[in-house]
């Protein structure tokens, strides 16, 4: 790496939905910083070996279990269920789990790699449910759907970010939290390349969080301001 600027490639791998939906979207923002970046973005549910250089950067939805492994815990995510603005004003907006039973379920395949957590969550909703149902092996695809109007989708609560037009459908339930860490080997822990991405995906996360935050109540206006 040169002293002085951030170039070359950089392989990062993480899931095919939080890759698809979370961090391409902000990758713009990485190459206006650093435009001479080369990135080879890996995604898929298989966890690439960081010690055999199979990627350089990882972000997985588990801690590492690797012992040599540099790990960073960035957030947590939720499996929820939500719906378009189209299809609750067409459909209705379920209040209770038993009215969910009568909308059409989208939610990811049973039999696809994910993360336990969310495989969870979603098997009681499927196994009583007794109308038409779609899974999808991605997270992507699914947000299609439900973008379409499709039905009630099974969806992590990072996607809100950026898709306002989504109705969150039974917010109580929810999955149990999903980690989320990025790792990388030792023997990068000087790599100008390496630091350049995790100080972006850190300042990234931040933002995301404080747009996440509820927004404060209205201050009820004093009696001097009315007068």
């Amino acid at each position: 790496d040169s002293e002085d600027e951030v170039f070359g490639e950089l392989r990062i791998t993480t899931t095919t939905g939080f890759g698809t939906l979370w961090l391409a979207p902000r990758l713009p923002r990485l190459f206006d910083r650093y435009p001479n970046l080369k990135i080879d973005l890996m995604l898929e549910e298989r966890v690439l070996d960081l010690a055999m250089r199979e990627a350089d950067v990882a972000i997985r939805m588990k801690e590492p279990s690797q012992a040599d492994l540099i790990r960073r815990r960035l957030m947590e995510v939720r499996i929820r269920f939500y719906a378009s603005t189209s299809y609750v004003e067409a459909r209705g907006r379920p209040r209770t789990a038993e009215e969910l039973n009568n909308h059409r379920l989208v939610t990811h395949s049973p039999a696809s790699p994910q993360v336990r957590a969310g495989a969870d969550f979603v098997t009681p909703f499927l196994a009583s449910n007794l109308q038409s149902v779609l899974t999808v092996n991605s997270y992507f695809g699914i947000l299609q759907a439900v973008a379409q109007g499709l039905g009630v989708g099974a969806l992590p609560d990072y996607i809100t970010a950026d898709t306002p037009n989504l109705v969150s459908i039974l917010p109580d339930d929810q999955s149990a939290p999903i980690p989320v860490y990025l790792a990388y080997v030792e023997e990068l822990r000087h790599s100008k390349r390496v630091t350049a991405f995790r100080d972006f995906m850190l300042e990234e996360i931040t933002a995301y969080k404080r747009s996440a935050e509820p927004a404060p109540a209205s201050a009820a206006p004093s009696h001097a301001a009315s007068r």
